[in-house]
């Protein structure tokens, strides 16, 4: 198996490469060939434009009684891709090219006309260089002219350019940041413009809202007016008007428990003496002695009596001091 994939074969010492039979083949035999169209060519037949580059199965031959310098000339066959039918071009080392022959023709190309004209020029003027000597001396005569004065048109722009090329950058960088200050500046002003023009419509509508509300709704009643402060000082001069009537009337109660008046002794003759300790009134003096049937100090004269004996005791003083009360 590894046999076959060898390139050098076996000849053995006594074979005659003579002795093999010749395979005889015509000279114009075809092969299928895959190639690419070499131009953009259109189909005679339909009119379809065929693009270079695009790819075919094409029979090629060999040119009978054509070459060039020893090289054969080639011939493909190719169909059209619309209608079919067949177009045939052959090569031409000559021009190192493609020529057209048959079924279709070649579009316009002007860069390979200008390219066949400048070498037709270039070859006449070789041919008349070559037998003409004077003829060499003109043609380089006429190239050194045209070649200075291209030189000199080539100066001329230089200069032209150098005077056009003063430019202060700083200059043209300054004119543009004060550009730019001034668009912004103006998209500012703008933009407050209309955020004022917005706000005072706003201010409208809410205005226009408002009346409305008011007048489809009933007028609201003026507010009540706050009551006035109170005087500081007034709660201080209250409470203490408060303490006094108390403290007034506590002394009053408090000492109306420590006065005792006692009954006057009655007589026969029905008139109140004075008794033995109490002191003679002054003359002029207003004290009313108190009626026998009015109780005084919530107690009746029975319990102010004095003792039998005709003498007052201790006891009974005490006890008609701790049963006081406040007289009515």
């Amino acid at each position: 198996m590894s046999e076959r994939k060898v390139l050098n074969k076996y000849y053995p010492p006594d074979f005659d490469p003579s002795k093999i039979p010749k395979l005889k083949l015509p000279k114009d035999r075809q092969y299928v060939v895959r190639l690419m169209a070499p131009f953009n060519m259109r189909c005679k037949t339909c009119g379809e434009y065929i693009y270079k580059g695009k790819k075919f199965n094409a029979r090629k031959e060999t040119v009978q009684n054509e070459a060039y310098l020893g090289l054969p000339i080639f011939r493909f066959y190719i169909k059209c891709t619309r209608c079919l039918a067949e177009i045939t071009f052959k090569t031409d080392p000559e021009n190192t090219d493609y020529t057209m022959e048959h079924g279709a023709t070649r579009n316009f190309q002007a860069e390979k006309l200008l390219e066949e004209e400048e070498k037709r020029v270039q070859k006449e003027r070789e041919d008349e260089e070559l037998n003409n000597p004077m003829k060499v001396l003109e043609n380089r005569t006429k190239d050194s002219k045209l070649e200075m004065q291209a030189l000199e048109n080539l100066q001329d722009l230089q200069d032209l350019n150098q005077r056009q090329a003063c430019v202060d950058f700083e200059a043209m960088l300054r004119q543009h940041r004060l550009s730019e200050e001034e668009r912004r500046l103006q998209e500012q002003e703008e933009d407050a413009r209309e955020t004022a023009a917005l706000l005072e419509e706003a201010q409208r509508r809410r205005l226009l809202e408002d009346s409305d509300s008011e007048e489809d709704t009933a007028p609201t009643p003026t507010p009540a007016r706050p009551a006035p402060r109170p005087n500081p000082t007034a709660i201080l001069e209250e409470g203490k008007r408060k303490a006094d009537s108390l403290g007034g009337r506590g002394r009053r109660s408090q000492l109306a428990g420590l006065v005792l008046v006692k009954k006057a002794k009655m007589d026969s003759a029905g008139q109140a003496a004075p008794s033995p300790g109490a002191k003679a009134s002054e003359p002029g003096s207003r004290e009313a002695a108190p009626s026998p049937g009015n109780p005084v100090n919530g107690k009746t004269a029975e319990l102010t009596a004095p003792a039998p004996g005709g003498g007052t005791s201790s006891l009974s003083l005490l006890g008609a001091y701790t049963d006081s009360e406040d007289s009515s």
